[in-house]
Protein backbone atom coordinates (compact mmCIF):
# COMPACT_ATOMS: atom_id res chain seq x y z
CA UNK A 1 0.00 0.00 0.00
CA UNK A 2 1.54 3.37 -1.01
CA UNK A 3 2.67 5.66 1.80
CA UNK A 4 0.58 8.81 2.10
CA UNK A 5 2.62 12.00 1.70
CA UNK A 6 3.17 14.11 4.80
CA UNK A 7 3.20 17.30 2.72
CA UNK A 8 1.46 17.96 -0.59
CA UNK A 9 1.98 21.18 -2.55
CA UNK A 10 -0.40 21.75 -5.46
CA UNK A 11 0.06 24.42 -8.15
CA UNK A 12 1.64 26.86 -5.69
CA UNK A 13 2.34 30.35 -7.03
CA UNK A 14 3.66 33.63 -5.65
CA UNK A 15 3.63 36.98 -7.43
CA UNK A 16 5.15 40.29 -6.30
CA UNK A 17 4.05 43.40 -8.21
CA UNK A 18 4.15 41.64 -11.55
CA UNK A 19 7.23 39.53 -10.71
CA UNK A 20 6.63 35.79 -10.44
CA UNK A 21 8.67 34.11 -7.69
CA UNK A 22 6.95 30.70 -7.98
CA UNK A 23 4.60 29.39 -10.65
CA UNK A 24 2.35 26.31 -10.48
CA UNK A 25 4.78 24.35 -8.31
CA UNK A 26 3.56 20.89 -7.29
CA UNK A 27 5.32 18.13 -5.32
CA UNK A 28 4.96 15.74 -2.41
CA UNK A 29 7.14 14.87 0.58
CA UNK A 30 6.97 11.35 1.97
CA UNK A 31 7.20 10.74 5.74
CA UNK A 32 10.63 10.08 7.26
CA UNK A 33 12.53 11.30 4.19
CA UNK A 34 14.85 14.15 3.27
CA UNK A 35 13.54 16.13 0.30
CA UNK A 36 16.12 18.65 -0.88
CA UNK A 37 15.17 21.72 -2.89
CA UNK A 38 17.94 23.10 -5.10
CA UNK A 39 18.23 25.76 -7.76
CA UNK A 40 20.16 28.92 -8.61
CA UNK A 41 19.94 32.03 -6.43
CA UNK A 42 16.59 33.67 -6.96
CA UNK A 43 14.90 30.44 -8.06
CA UNK A 44 12.22 30.75 -5.35
CA UNK A 45 13.49 28.29 -2.73
CA UNK A 46 13.17 30.53 0.33
CA UNK A 47 9.83 31.84 -0.95
CA UNK A 48 8.64 28.23 -0.95
CA UNK A 49 9.76 27.70 2.65
CA UNK A 50 8.12 30.98 3.69
CA UNK A 51 4.77 29.90 2.23
CA UNK A 52 4.84 26.38 3.69
CA UNK A 53 5.59 27.80 7.15
CA UNK A 54 3.07 30.65 6.94
CA UNK A 55 5.50 33.57 6.73
CA UNK A 56 4.14 34.56 3.32
CA UNK A 57 0.69 33.87 1.84
CA UNK A 58 0.62 32.22 -1.58
CA UNK A 59 -0.93 33.96 -4.57
CA UNK A 60 -2.49 30.67 -5.62
CA UNK A 61 -2.40 26.95 -5.02
CA UNK A 62 -2.80 24.69 -2.01
CA UNK A 63 -0.61 23.32 0.79
CA UNK A 64 -1.77 20.20 2.63
CA UNK A 65 0.11 18.96 5.70
CA UNK A 66 -0.64 15.67 7.40
CA UNK A 67 -3.99 15.47 5.61
CA UNK A 68 -5.14 18.99 6.51
CA UNK A 69 -4.97 22.23 4.47
CA UNK A 70 -2.61 24.83 5.93
CA UNK A 71 -2.64 27.28 3.02
CA UNK A 72 -2.41 30.84 4.33
CA UNK A 73 -2.31 29.94 8.03
CA UNK A 74 -0.22 32.22 10.26
CA UNK A 75 3.22 30.90 11.34
CA UNK A 76 2.21 30.06 14.92
CA UNK A 77 -0.73 27.99 13.69
CA UNK A 78 1.45 26.14 11.19
CA UNK A 79 4.01 25.50 13.95
CA UNK A 80 1.29 24.19 16.27
CA UNK A 81 0.41 21.56 13.66
CA UNK A 82 3.97 20.22 13.69
CA UNK A 83 6.04 22.28 11.25
CA UNK A 84 9.31 23.98 12.27
CA UNK A 85 11.99 25.83 10.34
CA UNK A 86 15.39 27.49 10.45
CA UNK A 87 16.44 30.61 8.55
CA UNK A 88 19.20 31.55 6.10
CA UNK A 89 20.29 34.23 8.54
CA UNK A 90 20.49 32.80 12.04
CA UNK A 91 17.60 34.02 14.20
CA UNK A 92 18.59 33.48 17.84
CA UNK A 93 18.10 35.34 21.11
CA UNK A 94 21.75 36.36 21.36
CA UNK A 95 21.47 37.68 24.93
CA UNK A 96 19.97 34.43 26.22
CA UNK A 97 22.01 31.35 26.98
CA UNK A 98 22.23 28.42 24.60
CA UNK A 99 19.98 26.41 26.94
CA UNK A 100 17.42 29.21 27.21
CA UNK A 101 17.17 29.47 23.43
CA UNK A 102 16.21 25.81 23.20
CA UNK A 103 13.80 26.20 26.10
CA UNK A 104 11.93 28.77 24.02
CA UNK A 105 11.30 26.03 21.48
CA UNK A 106 10.24 23.62 24.22
CA UNK A 107 7.62 26.08 25.49
CA UNK A 108 5.64 25.56 22.27
CA UNK A 109 4.86 22.08 23.60
CA UNK A 110 4.44 23.19 27.20
CA UNK A 111 1.01 23.10 28.85
CA UNK A 112 1.92 26.24 30.81
CA UNK A 113 3.47 28.34 28.06
CA UNK A 114 5.83 31.29 28.13
CA UNK A 115 3.43 33.73 29.85
CA UNK A 116 2.67 31.37 32.73
CA UNK A 117 6.38 30.73 33.16
CA UNK A 118 7.20 34.43 33.19
CA UNK A 119 4.48 35.12 35.78
CA UNK A 120 5.51 32.13 37.94
CA UNK A 121 1.96 30.77 38.00
CA UNK A 122 1.12 27.56 39.95
CA UNK A 123 2.53 24.38 38.50
CA UNK A 124 5.22 26.15 36.52
CA UNK A 125 8.10 24.85 38.68
CA UNK A 126 7.69 21.20 37.73
CA UNK A 127 7.00 22.13 34.13
CA UNK A 128 10.18 24.21 34.01
CA UNK A 129 12.25 21.28 35.25
CA UNK A 130 10.82 19.10 32.48
CA UNK A 131 11.51 21.79 29.90
CA UNK A 132 15.12 22.14 31.04
CA UNK A 133 15.62 18.39 30.73
CA UNK A 134 14.03 18.41 27.30
CA UNK A 135 16.22 21.33 26.20
CA UNK A 136 19.37 19.52 27.38
CA UNK A 137 18.26 16.47 25.37
CA UNK A 138 18.12 18.46 22.13
CA UNK A 139 21.40 20.22 22.84
CA UNK A 140 22.94 16.77 23.24
CA UNK A 141 21.46 15.70 19.87
CA UNK A 142 23.30 18.52 18.08
CA UNK A 143 26.47 18.26 20.18
CA UNK A 144 26.15 21.54 22.08
CA UNK A 145 25.60 20.33 25.66
CA UNK A 146 28.92 21.71 26.87
CA UNK A 147 27.86 25.20 25.75
CA UNK A 148 24.52 25.20 27.56
CA UNK A 149 25.42 28.13 29.85
CA UNK A 150 27.16 30.23 27.20
CA UNK A 151 25.40 33.18 25.59
CA UNK A 152 24.05 32.20 22.18
CA UNK A 153 25.64 35.27 20.61
CA UNK A 154 29.10 34.12 21.72
CA UNK A 155 29.02 30.94 19.62
CA UNK A 156 30.74 30.75 16.22
CA UNK A 157 28.44 30.65 13.19
CA UNK A 158 28.56 26.89 12.77
CA UNK A 159 27.43 26.25 16.32
CA UNK A 160 24.78 28.96 16.11
CA UNK A 161 23.27 27.11 13.16
CA UNK A 162 23.29 23.87 15.14
CA UNK A 163 21.61 25.71 18.01
CA UNK A 164 18.87 26.95 15.72
CA UNK A 165 18.23 23.37 14.61
CA UNK A 166 18.07 22.25 18.26
CA UNK A 167 15.53 24.95 19.05
CA UNK A 168 13.40 23.94 16.06
CA UNK A 169 13.54 20.28 17.09
CA UNK A 170 12.49 21.19 20.63
CA UNK A 171 9.04 22.11 19.33
CA UNK A 172 8.55 18.47 18.35
CA UNK A 173 7.96 18.91 14.62
CA UNK A 174 6.81 16.25 12.21
CA UNK A 175 8.30 18.33 9.38
CA UNK A 176 11.51 20.38 9.69
CA UNK A 177 12.47 22.87 6.97
CA UNK A 178 16.16 23.83 6.88
CA UNK A 179 17.10 26.92 4.87
CA UNK A 180 20.79 26.71 3.87
CA UNK A 181 21.96 25.20 7.18
CA UNK A 182 25.62 24.86 6.10
CA UNK A 183 26.03 28.19 4.31
CA UNK A 184 29.24 29.81 5.52
CA UNK A 185 30.51 26.68 7.27
CA UNK A 186 33.84 24.97 6.69
CA UNK A 187 34.22 21.39 5.50
CA UNK A 188 34.40 19.89 8.99
CA UNK A 189 31.35 21.84 10.18
CA UNK A 190 29.45 20.87 7.03
CA UNK A 191 30.22 17.19 7.57
CA UNK A 192 29.06 17.44 11.18
CA UNK A 193 25.82 19.16 10.10
CA UNK A 194 25.18 16.54 7.40
CA UNK A 195 25.53 13.72 9.93
CA UNK A 196 23.19 15.53 12.30
CA UNK A 197 20.53 16.05 9.59
CA UNK A 198 20.71 12.42 8.53
CA UNK A 199 20.36 11.43 12.19
CA UNK A 200 17.25 13.59 12.61
CA UNK A 201 15.65 11.83 9.65
CA UNK A 202 16.66 8.43 11.05
CA UNK A 203 14.78 9.27 14.26
CA UNK A 204 11.56 9.91 12.34
CA UNK A 205 11.45 13.61 11.47
CA UNK A 206 10.71 14.49 7.86
CA UNK A 207 13.02 17.16 6.41
CA UNK A 208 12.88 19.66 3.58
CA UNK A 209 16.42 20.86 2.94
CA UNK A 210 17.28 23.96 0.91
CA UNK A 211 21.00 23.95 0.29
CA UNK A 212 23.70 24.88 -2.24
CA UNK A 213 26.30 22.36 -1.05
CA UNK A 214 25.72 19.70 -3.70
CA UNK A 215 28.02 17.09 -2.18
CA UNK A 216 25.96 17.14 0.99
CA UNK A 217 22.65 17.25 -0.87
CA UNK A 218 23.58 14.27 -3.04
CA UNK A 219 24.84 12.24 -0.08
CA UNK A 220 21.88 12.57 2.32
CA UNK A 221 18.79 13.25 0.18
CA UNK A 222 16.11 10.69 -0.60
CA UNK A 223 14.62 12.92 -3.28
CA UNK A 224 15.60 16.22 -4.86
CA UNK A 225 13.35 18.91 -6.31
CA UNK A 226 15.04 21.31 -8.75
CA UNK A 227 13.46 24.68 -9.46
CA UNK A 228 14.57 27.46 -11.78
CA UNK A 229 12.87 30.80 -12.35
CA UNK A 230 10.12 29.68 -9.97
CA UNK A 231 9.18 26.49 -11.81
CA UNK A 232 10.02 22.83 -11.37
CA UNK A 233 12.48 21.50 -13.93
CA UNK A 234 13.24 18.11 -12.38
CA UNK A 235 12.40 15.85 -9.44
CA UNK A 236 13.64 12.46 -8.32
CA UNK A 237 16.39 10.55 -6.49
CA UNK A 238 19.95 11.95 -6.47
CA UNK A 239 21.28 9.55 -9.12
CA UNK A 240 18.60 10.69 -11.54
CA UNK A 241 18.97 14.38 -10.79
CA UNK A 242 22.74 14.59 -11.21
CA UNK A 243 22.42 13.12 -14.72
CA UNK A 244 19.45 15.19 -15.88
CA UNK A 245 20.58 17.44 -18.78
CA UNK A 246 18.19 20.23 -17.73
CA UNK A 247 19.62 20.26 -14.21
CA UNK A 248 23.20 20.19 -15.46
CA UNK A 249 22.54 23.12 -17.76
CA UNK A 250 20.63 25.18 -15.20
CA UNK A 251 22.60 24.48 -12.05
CA UNK A 252 25.09 21.67 -11.60
CA UNK A 253 27.52 22.73 -14.33
CA UNK A 254 28.96 19.35 -15.17
CA UNK A 255 27.68 15.79 -15.38
CA UNK A 256 30.44 14.13 -13.38
CA UNK A 257 30.95 16.86 -10.78
CA UNK A 258 28.92 15.11 -8.06
CA UNK A 259 29.17 11.49 -9.15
Amino acid sequence: MPTKPLLTVRELSKHYSGVTALFDLSFEVKPRTIKSVIGPNGAGKTTLINMVTGFQPPSGGEIVFDGHPITGLRPHKVAARGVARTFQTVELFSNLTVLENVMVGCHLKSSKGLISSALHLPGVGNEEIKIRRRAHHFLDRVGLSEHARHLAGSLPLGEQKLLEVARALASGPKLLLLDEPVSGLNERETSRAADMIAGIRAQGTTIILVEHDMKMVMSISDEILVINFGSKIAEGPPDKIKRDPRVIEAYLGGEDQYA
